[in-house]
């Protein structure tokens, strides 16, 4: 394990600087646009650009890697980051910046796709676990240590952009200098929204309202914490908080979902969601630090809701379709993520900052009230049938799943060129026949 530790300590380093960087050009974003005194509205529209150009990515930025391979891909892919955030401070301009935004969210994506490809091409059957966890506390690490940087300087200067340009092109030198073997790109299973939603209705439901919930939160709460009066200090702790609450409840939301029905754990974390999300508005700005531990408390419920959905979803599936099931899930959160942003800042537009949480509570409220619908509508899984919980952070591409330790088909571990080509092959013309299996469950 060392030896692998040891080569990949170049992708590791490329993913801090990256995902660090990116975490805080999107708070930068918010709090620069909300004192430039654009509309809530307006600012939600730039922001979830961002998500719609993250969704395209996710379709089609795969295609830049298959021509050209990971390294330069993963170069083209940064260097067009670290230039669309150096546009930013030459022209406050909504349009531009949406474009940019948009621009910023495709090339993240395809960056995504090549550390994730990477990384998951390390794992046998003994790390893959192993490996999967390690990836998810980098990415929470170094998603929380970027909203901190907000503190460096103002953010109407041009150096707080510049920073963030600096960390995107940094993580391209340890990528290019690594020896480790380019992995191939394997085209991921695909199953259409609605034949999952027959199968799990409340799995996809569930990862719609964890994206409308978390990008609604990611776009518009550097608006909401400056126009409440939060200090800049204060606005990058209230940030972090976030991470820091999805990190600390990751382990006790999972551990209850392993002993108990899942469906009735998701309801207990829908509850005390809504409720830390209405508590928020009543502190306001007169309670600092009891308003940063609400809000930790409400993103670290409302950051599983995800992964909630995801283990309610493959206790429905095959083993061998929990690939093709997760990466439904994450089209499903990424359409929620493209429409939460947009429905929060309206709704802050008409009742101030403290719309945001109005917005968020009204989501998870509804999400209640499908789940008690449907808990009267179906028997839930007996628990000999029930697939192990793991934490899984939809904020990436698809390379992961494939090493998610509940993807009982993967057997990487050992195989000669030859073996791999049949897997590969078996993957190819299996996909249309496994198309068809899946089956509801009474």
């Amino acid at each position: 394990m060392s030896r692998l530790a040891a080569s990949l300590v170049a992708l590791i380093a490329s993913i801090i600087l990256l995902i660090s960087g990116n975490a805080f050009l999107m708070t930068l974003l918010g709090l620069r646009l909300s004192h430039e005194g654009l509309t809530t509205t307006v600012i939600g529209w730039i922001m979830v650009c961002y998500s719609v150009g993250f969704v395209a990515g996710t379709l089609f930025a795969e295609r830049v890697v298959e021509r050209v391979g990971h390294i330069r891909a993963f170069a083209v892919f940064a260097t067009v980051l670290a230039v669309s955030i150096q546009i930013y401070p030459l022209a406050v301009n909504a349009p531009l910046w949406a474009a940019l935004r948009a621009l910023g969210g495709f090339a993240m994506a395809g960056l995504m796709i090549v550390m994730e490809s990477w990384f998951s091409s390390r794992a046998s059957n003994d790390n893959r676990a192993r490996l999967f966890a390690v990836y998810q506390v980098v990415f929470f690490l170094s998603t929380a240590s970027g909203q901190l940087l907000i503190n460096i300087g103002e953010t109407d200067a041009v150096f707080p952009f510049t920073l963030a340009a600096i960390l995107v092109g940094l993580a391209v030198i340890p990528l290019s200098l690594t020896r480790m073997h380019a992995p191939p790109i394997e085209g991921a299973e695909r199953l259409s929204l609605i034949a999952l939603y027959r199968i799990s209705p409340v799995g996809v439901s569930g990862s719609l309202i964890a994206g409308l919930l978390i990008s609604a939160f990611y776009a518009m709460a550097p608006v909401y914490a400056d126009r409440i009066g939060l200090p800049t200090n204060r606005v990058s702790l209230f940030m972090a908080s976030a991470i820091v609450g999805a990190m600390v409840l990751a382990w006790p939301v999972g551990r209850l979902c392993d002993r108990f029905n899942r469906r009735r754990v998701l309801m207990a974390v829908l509850a005390v969601a809504a409720a830390a999300s209405i508590a928020i508005p009543l502190m306001g700005s007169e309670h600092p630090r009891l308003l940063i531990a609400v809000v930790g408390l409400y993103m670290g419920l409302s950051a599983a809701l995800y992964p909630v959905s995801v283990a309610i979803t493959n206790d429905q599936m095959p083993t061998h379709r929990i690939t093709a099931a997760s990466t439904t899930l994450l089209l499903s959160y990424g359409i929620g993520s493209c429409i939460g942003p947009i429905v929060a800042a309206s709704v802050m537009d008409e009742f101030g900052p403290n719309g945001l949480f109005f917005t968020n509570t009204g989501f998870l409220l509804l999400l209640a009230i499908y789940l008690l619908y449907r808990l009267q509508r179906r028997a839930d899984v007996p628990e000999d049938e029930r697939v192990d919980y793991y934490t899984t952070s939809p904020h990436g591409g698809y390379g992961l799943y494939e090493i998610d330790p509940r993807n009982t088909e993967f057997s990487r571990a050992k195989e000669t060129p030859g073996q791999a080509g049949l897997r590969i092959g078996r993957m190819v013309l299996g996909a249309a026949g496994r198309a068809q299996s899946a089956v509801r469950r009474p």
